[in-house]
């Protein structure tokens, strides 16, 4: 823990899931509360279209995996951040700062986005919630399928011993947060990232239900990581290792040729 507190490349890369977070909520919030501006079109009110906000949740988390997954890995998400933890990719440290990150850069944005959108009436800035029919039980299983596909996507399309993977990996997590919003929407809002449902039910202060957008993500991030890790694709590490990359995380993620501004740093999956 010691080790990576001190490294510069440590903070740059939690910064770097603060500012990414910050541009994602805006943007793919943002879309979503775009259709509730009062346009009429021959006597018609707009709805929302699901498929513009899948794209816009999809296509962002696409962009900012692009643009920071060489510096943090781009987890964007505490139920990423958690699979990858139990797969022993980063530190106990690590992903506690991440999360935290993740939580602020969420309530940041979303602030910004309640001053943007303040002429909206019954502004939901973008709070999930139980759609009409759907209990807690229901919504709970929809959050847990969704957020599983999408750890899974990122744990085998990160995959280090994979030699087989061809094209954008930052465009496949996208798509696949584009698919959990296809499905989800309709039921819950699709949260499947804790830190987004977070940061509107807190400044819209409103957390009816709220747990269900926690225990659901954590719940699928967990089981796609120990599906993937001891049933799909085992690892070969002991226990001796994967304890040491808890506590001290993996070496060669700042093995860089200097730690000042001007390194060059390899994206490499977190």
């Amino acid at each position: 823990m010691a080790s990576e507190f001190k490294k510069k490349m440590f903070w740059r890369a939690v910064v770097a899931e603060f500012l990414a977070m910050i541009l994602f909520i805006f943007i793919s919030i943002g879309s979503a509360l775009g259709f509730n501006f009062p346009v009429s079109v021959n006597g018609t009110s707009a709805t929302q279209d699901n498929v513009k906000v899948s794209l816009a949740f999809g296509l962002s988390i696409a962009t900012m995996a692009q643009s920071v997954g060489h510096i943090s890995g781009a987890h964007l998400n505490p139920a990423v951040t958690l699979g990858l933890l139990l797969s022993c990719q980063i530190s106990i440290f690590k992903a506690l700062m991440y999360i935290l990150a993740q939580c602020l850069g969420a309530v940041v944005a979303t602030a910004i986005l309640s001053g943007v959108t303040s002429s909206l009436p019954h502004n939901s800035l973008g709070l999930n919630a139980l759609a009409k029919g759907i209990n807690a039980g229901q919504g709970l299983g929809i959050e847990i399928i969704a957020t599983l596909q999408l750890v899974l996507c990122v744990l085998a399309t990160t995959d280090r011993r994979r030699n087989d993977v061809s094209g954008s990996a930052p465009l496949a997590i996208g798509l696949s947060v584009a698919l959990g919003h296809l499905l989800a929407i309709d039921y819950t809002g699709c949260g499947i990232n804790p830190a987004r449902s977070f940061g509107s039910a807190l400044i819209a202060n409103n957390f009816e239900n709220h747990w269900i957008f926690w225990v659901g993500p954590i719940i699928g991030g967990a089981a796609a990581a120990l599906i993937y890790d001891f049933i799909l694709a085992p690892r070969s590490s002991d226990l001796t290792d994967r304890v040491k990359v808890w506590t001290s995380g993996q070496v060669e993620e700042y093995d860089l040729e200097g730690d000042d501004m001007n390194s060059r740093v390899e994206m490499k999956p977190k």
